[in-house]
């Protein structure tokens, strides 16, 4: 029998208890010492060996991405997250240029001077909500700049996006309720309205933006058809805001925790993208990603049949010693980091490098603005599950004398 798929606001951490969504490690060691591959119900077969890990991304013919891993609402598969090889590679050729490490240096100075903005809204205060103030506007900003809107759309954008992915900020009622899924269809049908008519002003004149050079694009010799151009825009409004909050959270978090390895950031700047490497692999915000099984297989001793979920948790993924030795340190000058903090396989992140950029940018900027904060006296960080963001993130501030 078939395990039941995950839904988009049925989290399987949503249970979770706050100290282990705070720290999971340990529960990943258990469960890796355990039972490395098993089914639970309500999640699919969870998966948290490495080993294990890279035989589901190495074979996606076997453990596809397709549209049954995960409903969002989407009428048709999210390009090209939910598209397998082989038609999976030609939107993969037209769209990892665009978002190539060049590329992303190109924009660095726009997301330098975003950051700068926000933190100038609140350093003279001495304190600041760092998830409110900074952790989400950041990575909605820079989109909106990628696809030349107006910084006057922030909070229509995040009310898309939490609509889909935490619609209980706004419905109350217990999970996978018909009023629930309403409001989440209703969301889901608004992203494709409010970008199909952004689409028919750039039909009329173009613009030095993501979403011109999607009009002009061309895959194999043919243009993008206007429903492939929404269903990019979709997963990108999706999966390119909320993880990026979500990491900016649980860096912040560790370092306002550990402030001796804060102080190295400040000392020596130069080590920001490797420790952002280091964070993304032991923090993992990202906690799991979804698969079905097309075919009957085993794992581990653990039969996984036809038509199963399967869950790569890939926090446990990065932190599995049996492929690093001291997987339990957290270490900045790690040389070799070839973490799954982004995915693996073909499926791997598209905007991985754009978030990279990102959290560089961040990181670097603010430690050199505010090299000293912490966490407000008596008050404690509370993680969600599954992406492992923070909503309520109070911090005092000790700006850099100028």
């Amino acid at each position: 029998m078939a395990t039941t798929p995950p839904a988009a606001d049925q989290s399987p951490f949503a249970s979770m208890d706050p100290e282990t969504a705070a720290h999971p490690q340990p529960m990943f060691k258990m469960l890796r010492d355990s039972t490395p591959v098993m089914p639970v119900e309500g999640v699919g077969v969870v998966i948290t060996r490495k080993s294990e890990a890279d035989e589901v991304f190495r074979h996606p013919e076997v453990f596809s991405s397709n549209a049954d891993a995960l409903d969002l609402k989407n009428p048709r598969p999210l390009i090209p997250l939910q598209i397998d090889p082989p038609e999976h590679k030609k939107f993969r050729k037209l769209l990892d240029p665009i978002f190539a490490p060049r590329q992303m240096a190109l924009i660095e100075g726009s997301i330098t001077q975003t950051v700068n903005e926000l933190i100038d809204r609140f350093i003279d205060r001495g304190e600041v909500d760092f998830s409110k103030e900074f952790s989400v506007p950041f990575p909605s900003q820079v989109f909106l700049n990628l696809l030349g809107l107006s910084f006057d759309e922030l909070p229509r954008f995040l009310a898309m996006k939490n609509g889909i992915i935490r619609p209980e900020r706004a419905i109350e009622g217990a999970y996978g309720s018909e009023e629930m899924h309403a409001y989440q269809q209703k969301m889901a049908d608004s992203i494709y309205e409010y970008f199909n008519g952004i689409l028919d002003l750039r039909e009329q004149k173009r613009e030095d933006d993501l979403l011109s050079r999607f009009l002009d694009a061309e895959v194999e010799g043919q243009k993008l058809t206007r429903e492939e151009i929404l269903d990019i825009c979709f997963l990108f409004l999706i999966a390119g805001l909320d993880t990026v909050t979500a990491t900016l959270d649980c860096i912040f978090g560790y370092l306002v925790a550990h402030p001796e390895q804060r102080q190295q950031l400040v000392d020596d700047p130069s080590i920001i993208p490797a420790a952002i490497e280091e964070l993304l692999r032991w923090e993992t915000p990202v906690m799991g990603v979804p698969r079905v099984s097309l075919a009957d297989v085993e794992m581990a001793g653990c039969p996984i049949h036809k038509g199963d979920h399967v869950m790569v948790m890939l926090g446990s993924v990065n932190t599995d010693e049996a492929d690093l030795a001291d997987a339990d340190v957290v270490r900045f000058n790690r040389k070799t980091n070839r973490h799954v903090a982004f995915g693996a396989g073909v499926h791997r992140c598209l905007g991985s490098h754009l978030a990279r950029q990102e959290l560089r940018v961040a990181v670097r900027e603010w430690h050199r603005r505010i090299p000293e904060y912490a966490l407000v006296e008596g008050d404690a960080l509370a993680y969600t599950g599954g992406i492992r963001s923070i909503d309520h993130f109070p911090m005092t501030l000790t700006p850099a004398a100028t």
